[in-house]
């Protein structure tokens, strides 16, 4: 841990920072709101979660012990959803992190997001293919009205 801190500058004051500040828009984001205001009761117990898989994920601190797989696979959601999700975080990683540290958040967003679609859509019968995005009908994903 103190070798990737060391490497890249992030350390669990910048991962809090960046928890905050993202989902703190995401709350507010007209398509991705809903979703997660939907099922999150609690954001300040959720983000003390989110403070430890991010620290997990970038520290391997071994703070969190959930199962982030299952919470997600019910959600309302299809590629459009992580597309959004992936933009506002690389917006936000941008805007608190150093490029170092900004690139190592990017890369482990992406593969994340698409463990996540890839599961959504194997839930859904679906298989996708190599860059194929998992799209379900506009009935069975909240979408925002127009």
């Amino acid at each position: 841990m103190a070798r990737r801190i060391e490497q890249t500058g992030i350390d669990e004051a910048m991962i809090e920072r960046l928890v905050r500040a993202f989902y703190g828009k995401v709350q507010v984001h007209p398509m991705l709101g809903p979703v997660f205001n939907e099922k999150v009761k609690d954001w300040e117990d959720h983000m003390m979660r989110l403070r430890a898989f991010w620290s997990s994920v970038i520290l391997a601190s071994g703070t969190y012990g959930g199962s982030p797989m299952q919470k997600h696979l019910g959600l309302p959601v299809d590629g459009r959803h992580f597309d959004a999700w992936l933009r506002l975080f690389f917006v936000t990683v941008q805007e608190i992190c150093p490029a170092d540290a900004a690139r190592l958040f990017m890369e482990r967003a992406l593969r994340i997001a698409e463990s996540l679609e890839m599961a959504i859509a194997t839930k859904h019968g679906m298989l996708l293919g190599k860059d194929e995005r998992l799209k379900r009908p506009d009935t069975d994903v909240f979408l925002p009205s127009e």
